[in-house]
């Protein structure tokens, strides 16, 4: 008998990598320990699991969350991913911290001499680093910045963005998908930046991105889902989580691409641009939970025609339907 996280189980003489695919575990997002030894991913084939074996099998929980959000390797408990652009870099920290975001998205410039502030400064301990590309035209431009973003902060996630109009700052969809293909199978974990089209959704998944990230509207006008039924198609399409990014203007327009099943909004300019950031960054953290609770739980159907009522019609209704209207004669 194998002790599988506390529980006994009939695994003796079963390979570990049987055991986790028939516990319905994907090897590649949990780590493995066989009396308090860490079993390496490749050897998971050749460990063969003996009786009094006791085996402990964990992954990444997003800070506790029951719902979190799977981006490669890695889970978040938030769905708000936070951009970092246009803000004073006294407010990051509250807009962070009022969002509720675990991530946020940083850009990288040529350093100056001169030493101005470096937003890490201001960003909170435990947030995971998003670099973007922005700024890049071509796709080659784009993995050149990633590469020296990885350099920078040792991380592996990257936002694709590949922008060639400078008028809307449309994505270029094709020259994202070469960097994604590209960076992909470097290792990254790459998040590209997209217009909402569904034959280059299905390339960029195939090409090895973990998510897709379609604009709801053109960047930096809080204009809100102008793409919506684009968007719509992704949803139903796609086998990868979709992040809404670009657009979104208010927090009731999050709450709405969630309750679409949207697995996350990215917003800046909503945020930065409010009168009062800390407050706006808190609705939004607000409208995405509730869109995504509701988008969970399930909304109720639509009737295009007629109404039903909520309740039982009462007998004094009834009575007056059957006099005509207005209950019949009190003599």
């Amino acid at each position: 008998m194998v002790k599988v996280n506390g529980v006994d189980t009939e695994a003796a003489g079963m390979s570990l990598e049987d055991l986790l695919k028939n516990q319905g575990y994907d090897k590649n997002r949990v780590a493995v320990g066989i009396n308090e030894q860490v079993v390496g991913k490749e050897d998971y084939a050749s460990v063969i699991l003996k009786n009094s074996d006791a085996v402990e099998i964990v992954h990444f929980m997003g800070g506790g969350s029951r719902d979190p959000l799977v981006l490669g390797s890695r889970s978040f408990g938030s769905r708000f991913i936070l951009g970092s652009g246009k803000y004073s870099l006294a407010l990051i920290k509250a807009a962070v911290e009022n969002a509720g975001a675990e991530m946020i998205t940083v850009a990288l410039r040529r350093a100056n001499t001169g030493g101005r502030e470096n937003i890490l400064d201001y960003i909170p301990q435990g947030i995971t680093l998003l670099p973007n590309t922005s700024g890049a035209r071509t796709a080659q431009e784009a993995v050149t910045i990633a590469r020296l973003a990885r350099e920078l902060c040792g991380g592996d996630f990257v936002k694709i963005e590949v922008i060639r109009d400078s008028k809307y700052l449309l994505p270029d969809n094709s020259e994202t998908l070469r960097a994604t293909e590209i960076l992909a199978k470097e290792g990254f974990i790459v998040m590209p930046y997209m217009f909402p089209d569904l034959n280059i959704a299905r390339d960029l998944a195939n090409a090895g991105a973990a998510c897709v990230m379609p604009l709801a509207a053109p960047i930096g006008t809080n204009r809100g889902l102008c793409a919506r039924d684009f968007i719509r198609i992704l949803l139903d399409e796609i086998d990868l989580p979709v992040i809404i990014d670009a657009g979104i203007g208010k927090p009731s327009q999050a709450c709405e691409v969630m309750e679409m099943g949207a697995a996350a909004v990215m917003a800046n300019t909503a945020i930065a641009t409010a009168r009062d950031i800390p407050a706006m960054a808190e609705a939004f953290k607000k409208a995405i939970e509730a869109g995504r609770s509701a988008f969970l739980a399930g909304p109720g159907r639509v009737l295009e025609k007629g109404a039903v009522s909520s309740s039982p019609l009462t007998g004094f209704l009834r009575d007056r339907e059957a006099a005509g209207g207005d209950g019949g004669s009190r003599e």
